[in-house]
């Protein structure tokens, strides 16, 4: 019985251990910019010192993939953004450093 407890909980600690470490899926098809929020009333947005509309149903993720609302966005932040055919913002994600920098490398502005 004993054996089995600590079997679980050492599972449960190794499974625990490696969620943390996946890096989040971001779009492929994104653009990088950044945000200056806080500026504009609900739902205009300024990405790379252009204003821009947030979609109808526009999600908004933060650095720990949680959605927020447009009042929660900070003053700065790189980002990563997804613009729907009327170039509206369908998706925009607040990136982490690391993200930003490897993002960089790998998507073109």
């Amino acid at each position: 019985m004993r054996k089995g407890l600590w079997a679980g909980l050492l599972a449960l600690l190794i499974a625990s251990a490696s969620y943390a470490q996946l890096t989040r899926l971001l779009p492929t098809d994104g653009q990088l910019g950044e945000l200056a929020g806080q500026q504009h009333p609900f739902p205009l947005l300024q990405i790379n010192n252009k204003v821009v509309r947030l979609a109808p149903g526009g999600v908004i993720y933060d650095r720990q993939n949680r959605t927020i609302l447009h009042n929660q966005l900070p003053e700065y932040s790189p980002v990563l953004f997804v613009a729907d055919r009327k170039g509206e913002i369908a998706r925009l994600f607040l990136l982490r450093p690391d993200e930003y920098e490897r993002l960089e490398r790998t998507l073109k502005r």
